[in-house]
């Protein structure tokens, strides 16, 4: 049995950073999912794949792994790179391309 490790990132559908404080603990699969001939639904008789366990830090969620015997990786977050713009840049003498409508 092993696991992953992570702290989520940003969802891309909202501007918001809720849940990306937290540090989860997902299940890897061991058992590989199969196509339902019939309907066409994906299924896995391996019910660790539902489980995500969440944490207040990297850790308690290490500890948790170690106290139950779990292998586990630790994904490290990549911190977005911001870049300061501002609205007055756009009229800016030293501007390399010119401003144009």
């Amino acid at each position: 049995m092993s696991a992953k490790i992570y702290r989520p990132a940003k969802t891309a559908m909202q501007s918001g950073k809720a849940k990306t404080h937290l540090w989860v603990l997902e299940f890897d699969q061991e058992t590989p999912r199969k196509i339902d001939p019939i309907m066409g639904y994906t299924s896995s008789g391996d019910m660790r794949q539902q489980v995500k366990l969440t944490f207040e830090t990297q850790a308690l969620a290490e500890a948790y792994a170690q106290r139950n015997g779990i292998e586990y990786r630790v994904i490290a977050p990549k911190d977005p790179a911001r870049q300061v713009v501002a609205y007055p840049d756009n009229f800016r003498y030293t501007r390399t391309q010119p401003w144009t409508h």
